[in-house]
């Protein structure tokens, strides 16, 4: 949604352009400023700009959904920057999803190297919209003091031009508040944004007030009744009456005054990412001594995310005046710091004990900074630092990434115009980045369209005793209310409903539907609804379905050799766990249906996101209890999937479809970004256990392992996906004597389902996890104990399926080679030794892929193929295009087939109507599967005309192409599938049609005192860029930074991007190298093709183990144990807190005070909504703060209020 937004200078008379998220920008702001959206800098029906050409032929697109975005953000700053750095263009797409482009298409306007130049236009200024004239009289009057109402980029500018004017001595606050805006939300938040916006809002975790609170910043107010100032300090950020500001009053401007000579001023920040998110906790300090000494005279600490505003260290503060800045100064102030500065128990995104290491690490480092700047001022009187803590000093660089892909070249004797092989650009690519390719919601309104919104369950686990909806009925605009009484045939099927009747299963089970003229009327009748709940008994964990006996399949097993027999032999047998996090699926599209009735016939059109149109047909013919030829489903592209549009989204089409059904109009059903996160669920958490026998030298003989995974309240693809976890969980290793078990546990939480490597990316991670143990155990290199328990001959995997591993072996030895990991570690050992607080670390991962599912019928495919007599050919299939190129892959296939140029090949939609019965797309199967179908369709009309090629044999492809021939010009093809098998009764079978091979080698650098994290390098020698590369960028989310967080009664908390957090371009590797390695066949598959859509996923644990390696090696210089488990996510509180130290300690030694220790007073607080489950501890109300009161615990009707003294 983003556009751009320009606005006229008089005072420079410069026109500048910001990006901006649409959606945030209130139409009132846009008052004398010109908006430029991405149909006005290029299109189909004009001319294309270069960044969309550029951006379209590099594949810097895969669903598009976001791709408008990326253009437009990369326009704005071109309107600015003609010729921008790779640091601008890097800037300009801060908080831009990584995983769902190219990284390296995105880059080419300033390396066009990776592309063909001479295929690009050069940019044409006199196609870029003029700034209306008209508009240059509604302008800002800038000024040398920082107004209010200027935004973030204005504020910015104007401290880059102060800051080389003045003495630095002068400037230290405006460049703390420079760094700080620099990584302040995302380029487009920024735009929007205004200084007076972020200071009167005094949000908790905002970045710049503690830095203008530290440096005495003031406040200009005006009102009607004139003008006065108050200073911009604690009390104001704690909205103290007596320091705010009054109901008629605004903020003007801001006077931030300069530093002084003997004045230090810093600020810190720590967020799960480190651009376009909001910190976990952040900081100011600034100290002023004693002209020429060490004493402090003045001392101020501000903190962020502590509380529900910026709290400030006061009383410390005065407690250390007059103190000297050393050693004993630190350690009096850190205690004084914990003991003041109180972390709730129910801060926002909790983290309690890793929030109360951040204040005393920030204070560290701004003491460490404060000692570094004393030595550079008076060299003779301070000592130096020591060099091992100068690495506190530093903070990580922001570095634009470079890429680089290799691959094998097409044969030269090749013909030109066979694609097959050849980087071919997406089908859709242009009209991803002009915005023209079309999604559910970009379709045009019908007549009589509606609007529906659903109600869901507020109860993970209750009896629906009533359902009231009056009220929301006698709502303006609301037509209808549906629900499981008005569905004419099946509410949903064996495992799921479409809508609850008696009884909720999780907090977001759909109860009903509310129908209205827009959406906004349905959305806001919604809580018109009155639901009546009597709960039932909760199960939300793994361990507590263990304990009930809560599950949704059968336990399954595999064996190989004799396990118990093997351990009597071992040398050594160790016993541990892990817990891998679930995971968001995150498409940019949110599940969006569009339901047309027909006038005849009960038949309805469904235009659906969806990676399974004949599930979606076949649930909604049944819910409607009508023949599946009366409904038929669309589909053109889904704006990204991962897995996540399959089952669940048959649902929400079946509940659009009642509606339509009962009120006879066109629905339309789009979810909003929370709803969909509620409802639907994600990669299933999984609990694993292992036992592992082995010998001194490292080789491991025998493995026994334990897995559960929580499935949620149905069984989805539950079943499918502890399958899949038991199959791959020994990933590339080989050993004999191996046994496994496994449960798909049920709970009520949203129902978890397939999400890209799903049941591998859990099961992989606990395999490495196990080596890593051993090699921890015995002292040796991971990498050696990989290498010796790989698969090395053609042998059998644990399930008896043949397994020849040789490209596996060359896979590693080129890893190896080409990321010089033995180079490379010897180099990190060397800056470990020399840096206590920065630790690097390196992992080099082995990966046997299996491709595809343990059932043929998964893997047949449909194709439909007409040639028209114009020689055009329309293509049909039955496989979805989510971004993976499929529909594009199927066009190389037809050309290569039908031997004709691209240019004479169209992809229909994939609809049911053309091919019925499609299997789901999904698995990393889809594009051979189909690719197969065509090839047959192709194959077919080929020989058909083969005997009119033969009669004139100089003839084109439009004189072949004819009625005279009396043939059919029609041909349907089909793929049986791959012949595999699974018998879980005897735990064997030829489980999947093949494997691929990888080996993935990471270097980091971690950050020991706030668990920040830099991944410097990646190599990747593997069997479809984008494909790796996205894969890998949503494996490092898995491993490191993506986690879904849930209350006590199954709330889901984290539901949406502000509290979610997937990886964007700021987090991808400074040195992103991808090799596919040659030579290397597949004969099984079309063209020797391999499955890579999911591989990719796993090869991100080399960054988790990479970190675990860094985290070794602080933990070893601190003489802590050095066998230890992380789980995943590997976040930046777990890397910070198991680099325990002296700070760890220090919040174990001063730990939080309990407030159930304060007096407990009852009171009527039945005016106050603060409301609670029993042990919740929340803080109170602002503004009850001064009179005591701490916070609100609920027992039953009774309100338990805990308050202390004010001292």
């Amino acid at each position: 949604c983003t556009v751009m937004i320009s606005t006229y200078n008089a005072d420079s008379k410069k026109i500048r352009h910001y990006p901006a998220n649409s959606c945030l920008l209130p139409l009132c702001s846009l008052y004398g400023l010109a908006v430029t959206t991405v149909e006005g800098v290029g299109s189909t029906t004009t001319k294309l700009h270069p960044i969309q050409q550029r951006l379209a032929k590099c594949h810097g697109s895969q669903c598009g959904f976001c791709t408008p975005g990326m253009v437009m953000s990369m326009y704005s700053l071109l309107r600015n920057h003609p010729e921008p750095s790779m640091e601008q263009i890097t800037a300009a797409l801060d908080g831009k999803p990584a995983f769902s482009l190219s990284l390296f298409g995105i880059f080419t306007f300033k390396n066009p190297c990776l592309c063909k130049p001479e295929e690009f236009h050069p940019r044409d200024p006199t196609q870029d919209y003029i700034f209306p004239p008209e508009l240059m009289f509604f302008q800002l009057h800038l000024c040398l003091h920082v107004q209010t109402d200027q935004k973030m980029p204005d504020v910015l500018d104007i401290l880059l031009s102060l800051v080389p004017e003045l003495p630095a001595e002068k400037t230290k606050i405006y460049r703390t508040l420079l760094k700080q805006l620099r990584t302040l939300a995302g380029e487009q938040i920024r735009s929007l944004a205004s200084l007076g916006g972020h200071i009167v809002s005094r949000g908790s975790v905002w970045d710049l007030n503690p830095v203008l609170a530290a440096g005495n910043a003031v406040l200009n107010l005006a009102s009607i009744d004139g003008t006065r100032q108050i200073p911009l300090n604690d009390e104001f950020l704690t909205k103290v009456p007596e320091a705010d500001l009054s109901p008629m009053e605004v903020i003007v401007s801001v006077f931030i005054p300069f530093s002084k000579e003997d004045e230090f001023i810093s600020a810190f920040r720590q967020a799960e990412r480190r651009k376009n998110a909001l910190s976990v906790t952040n900081s100011s300090m600034k100290v002023l001594f004693q002209p020429g000494t060490d004493v402090i005279e003045d001392l101020a600490i501000f903190y962020g995310g502590i509380s529900d505003t910026t709290v400030s260290a006061r009383n410390s503060c005065l407690k250390l005046k007059g103190r000297n800045w050393n050693d004993q100064f630190l350690d009096e102030a850190c205690r004084l710091i914990l003991e003041e500065v109180v972390v709730s128990p129910s801060a926002p995104g909790g983290k309690v004990e890793y929030r109360r290491s951040l204040l005393v690490s920030f204070f560290f480092r701004f003491y460490l900074e404060v000692l570094h700047s004393l030595k550079m001022m008076y060299p003779f009187q301070y000592p130096d630092l020591p060099k091992e803590y100068m690495s506190a000093l530093s903070e990580f660089q922001e570095k634009p990434p470079q890429g680089m892909q290799i691959y094998q070249d097409v044969n030269p004797h090749q013909l030109p115009q066979d694609p097959v092989g050849r980087p071919i650009m997406h089908e859709s690519g242009i009209k991803h980045t002009t915005g023209e390719a079309v999604y559910v919601d970009d379709i045009a309104p019908a007549d009589g369209q509606l609007y529906m919104a659903v109600v869901t369950s507020t109860r993970a686990h209750a009896k629906i005793l009533s359902i009231d909806t009056s009220n929301a009925l006698e709502e303006p605009g609301v037509v209808a209310v549906v629900m499981a009484c008005d569905i004419p045939g099946e509410n949903g099927d064996a495992d799921e409903k479409v809508f609850a009747e008696d009884e909720v299963i999780y907090i977001g089970d759909i109860i009903c539907g509310i129908v209205a003229e827009t959406y906004e009327c349905a959305r806001n009748a919604r809580s018109k609804v009155k639901i009546e709940y009597q709960d039932l008994e909760l199960i939300l964990t793994i361990e507590e379905a263990i304990e009930h006996n809560s599950f949704l399949s059968k336990e399954k097993k595999i064996e190989k050799g004799n396990v118990e027999d093997a351990f009597e032999t071992v040398d050594k047998i160790l016993e541990g766990e892990i817990h891998v996090g679930g995971q968001e699926h995150f498409y940019l599209e949110t599940n969006s249906i569009f339901v047309i009735p027909r006038k005849e016939d009960k038949q309805m059109d469904l235009y659906v996101s969806t990676q399974d149109a004949s599930n979606a047909q076949e649930l909604v013919a049944s819910v409607l209890d009508v023949p599946a030829n009366r409904i038929t489903c669309h589909t053109r592209r889904v704006g990204g999937a991962f897995g996540g549009k399959g089952l669940k989204t048959s649902y929400f089409v079946a509940a659009a479809a009642v509606a339509a059904h009962k009120t006879g109009c066109p629905v339309r059903f789009i979810l909003e970004r929370d709803d969909d996160m509620r409802i639907t669920g994600g990669r299933h958490p999984l609990w694993g256990k292992y036992k592992v026998g082995f010998m001194t030298d490292g080789k491991i003989k025998a493995v026994d392992l334990e897995f559960y995974v929580n499935g949620g309240c149905t069984l989805d693809e539950s079943e499918l996906v502890i399958e899949y976890v038991l199959l791959k969980c020994p990933n590339a290793y080989d050993i004999q004597n191996f046994r496994c078990r496994g449960r798909a546990c049920k709970t009520n939480l949203h129902s978890n389902t397939s999400l890209r490597g799903f049941g591998f990316a859990q099961a992989g991670l606990s395999a490495e996890t196990w080596i890593a143990a051993v090699a921890d155990y015995l002292y040796l290199p991971h990498d050696e104990v990989r290498e010796m328990n790989m698969y090395k001959n053609v042998t059998e995997t644990p399930y008896k399926e043949e397994i020849d591993p040789t490209n596996l072996v060359v896979c590693w030895e080129e890893c190896l080679e080409k990321s010089d990991y033995y180079k490379r570690r010897q180099a990190a050992e060397e800056f470990n030794k020399q840096n206590y607080w920065k630790k690097k670390g390196i992992a080099i991962i082995p990966m046997k892929f299996s491709v595809g599912y343990n059932e043929t019928f998964y893997h047949q495919a449909f194709a439909l193929v007409h040639i028209y007599l114009d020689g055009s050919v329309l293509v049909s299939h039955g496989g979805c295009e989510m971004g993976q190129g499929l529909y594009t892959k199927m066009l190389q296939v037809a050309s290569h087939e039908l031997k004709i140029p691209l240019s004479y090949i169209h992809n229909y939609e994939r609809t049911t109507a053309t091919i019925p019965n499609a299997i789901v797309t999904s698995g990393s199967i889809g594009t051979e599967v189909n690719g197969k179908a065509v090839q047959n369709a192709c194959q077919i009309l080929r020989k058909r005309l083969e005997p009119i090629m033969e009669k004139n044999p100089d003839g084109k492809w439009e004189n072949w192409v004819t009625y005279e021939g009396s043939i059919s010009l029609t041909a349907t093809g089909y793929f049986k599938g791959y012949p595999t098998n699974m018998d879980w009764e005897k735990g064997e079978g030829h489980a999947f049609p093949y494997f691929v091979f990888a080996a993935a080698c990471s270097e980091v650098e971690i950050d020991c005192l706030t668990g920040d994290h830099e991944v410097k390098k990646g190599n990747f020698p593997a069997f479809l860029f984008l494909q790796i590369e996205g894969g890998f960028i949503q494996g490092l989310g898995l491993y490191t930074m993506e986690e879904l967080k849930f209350s006590p009664e199954g709330e889901l908390y984290t539901l949406g991007p502000d509290t979610y957090k997937i990886p964007a371009v700021c987090d991808v590797p400074e040195h992103f190298r991808v090799y596919l390695l040659p030579n290397s066949r597949n004969p099984i598959a079309i063209y020797s093709s391999r499955g890579m859509g999911e591989a990719g996923v796993f090869l991100g644990s080399s960054v988790f183990f990479a970190i675990r390696d860094a985290v070794a090696a602080a933990r070893k210089e601190r003489g802590l144990n050095r066998n230890f488990t992380l789980n995943s996510p590997l976040n930046v509180e777990r890397i910070r807190m198991v680099c325990a130290d002296r700070f760890t300690e220090m919040v174990k030694t001063f730990p939080y005070k309990n407030p159930s220790s304060s007096i407990l007073v009852l009171f009527n607080f039945s005016g106050i909504y603060i409301f609670t489950r029993l042990g919740t501890y929340y803080p109170a109300m602002p503004g009850l703060f001064e009179k005591g009161l701490v916070c609100v615990w609920m027992l039953g009707n009774i309100s338990v209020v805990i308050c202390h003294a004010m001292s």
